[in-house]
Formats: structure tokens, C-alpha cells, sequence
């Protein structure tokens, strides 16, 4: 793993902990177990720490997962890509999901932080999109913005705890079934 990786991963790993307060240049150097100064070095401001970070959390997701040319796709087989993405947010990569919500926080103030989660937004909901084109969806790119919100909506539920209890696999996997059939205009299942 390159150092620029490791320092990035640290403070996904930082902002997840301690949140956007608690994020340093020292406490990076902590985390990733580096001399101090290492984090600096590679990032010299806090905002080049923070879009880095940003750009660090995109490669993982590996947003560029779903190919532009996708055969058809049943809205059941969606439902089930879609409800496994929610699972891993929600659990595998809990700790990233938080970090994101404390730079989208600090992003409403910080414009040059909002242009790079914007960039990386954009190809969450270019993915679903191309996702909801493949299924069928009669507005593909209205619908995978609206699905992506849903999702976002969905996961900090899960992971902040938003709501009285988190939902079973079980019922995210219906939710979502039932969102999608009814973006694809199947309501009933078929």
C-alpha cells in the first residue's frame, strides 16, 4: 500500500472515530502508526487532507463497479445488487460511511469540499442510472438520482441509528424490491 493510501485510510478510519473535530494531522500520524509529520508531508493543509480523503473513499466503494453496457437486468436481480451494496455500507464499510457523513456536514460550509463530493456523487448516480436503464426505468437518470438519495437515506438509518431499530437483511432487501419495482413500473412484483 502507498504511504498517500495509508494516511487516507487513517483518516477515514480517524473521522469515523473521532469525528471531523478529531481529525489532525496528528491524529492521522496515530492512527496510521507514521512519525509525526508524515501526514503533512503528503497532505500539507487540512483541505488537501479532507478532498484527499474524499477521492480515497470513491476508490474504495469503486463506484466504476457497474459497466456502461449492461445486459438487461430483472428488477429482482436489482433489488438483490442493490440491497448487497447497503449491506456492505451498513456493516463491512460502516467505518467509511461515517466519514462521509462528517465531510458532508462540513461540505455545506466549504465549497471547494463540496465540489469534490459533488464530483464523487455524481458517479454513485451514474451508476444507478445505468443500473435502472438496464432494468428498464422509463427516467433513468431522474430515478437513479432519486434512488441514490433513497439509498443514502436507507444507509444512514442503518448506520447512525437514526431510526428505533436497525432493519433485518430481510427487510432492506424489501424496501428496496419494492422501491425499485416501483420505479420500473411493476408494483406487484411481476
Amino acid at each position: 500500500m502507498a504511504r498517500r493510501e495509508e494516511v487516507t485510510d487513517a483518516a477515514i478510519a480517524t473521522l469515523a472515530e473521532a469525528g471531523l473535530r478529531g481529525l489532525t494531522h496528528r491524529a492521522v500520524d496515530r492512527a496510521a502508526g507514521l512519525p509525526e509529520g508524515s501526514s503533512s508531508y503528503y497532505f500539507r493543509t487540512r483541505q488537501a487532507l479532507l478532498e484527499a480523503t474524499v477521492t480515497r473513499m470513491a476508490e474504495l466503494d469503486d463506484v466504476g463497479f457497474v459497466p456502461a453496457d449492461l445486459p438487461p437486468l430483472h428488477p429482482d436481480a436489482l433489488a438483490d445488487l442493490v440491497a448487497e451494496v447497503v449491506e456492505r455500507a451498513s456493516t463491512t464499510n460502516r467505518a467509511r460511511m461515517l466519514a462521509r457523513y462528517e465531510l458532508s456536514i462540513e461540505a455545506t460550509r466549504r465549497p471547494e469540499l463540496r465540489a469534490a463530493l459533488t464530483a464523487v456523487g455524481e458517479r454513485y448516480r451514474e451508476a444507478a442510472a445505468r443500473l435502472l436503464a438496464a432494468a428498464g426505468a422509463p427516467e433513468p437518470e431522474r430515478q437513479g438520482r432519486v434512488l441514490v438519495a433513497y439509498l443514502d437515506g436507507l444507509v444512514y438509518d442503518q448506520v447512525a441509528g437514526a431510526g428505533a431499530r436497525a432493519l433485518s437483511r430481510a427487510e432492506v432487501r424489501a424496501s428496496i424490491a419494492e422501491t425499485v419495482r416501483g420505479m420500473l413500473g411493476h408494483p406487484s412484483g411481476s
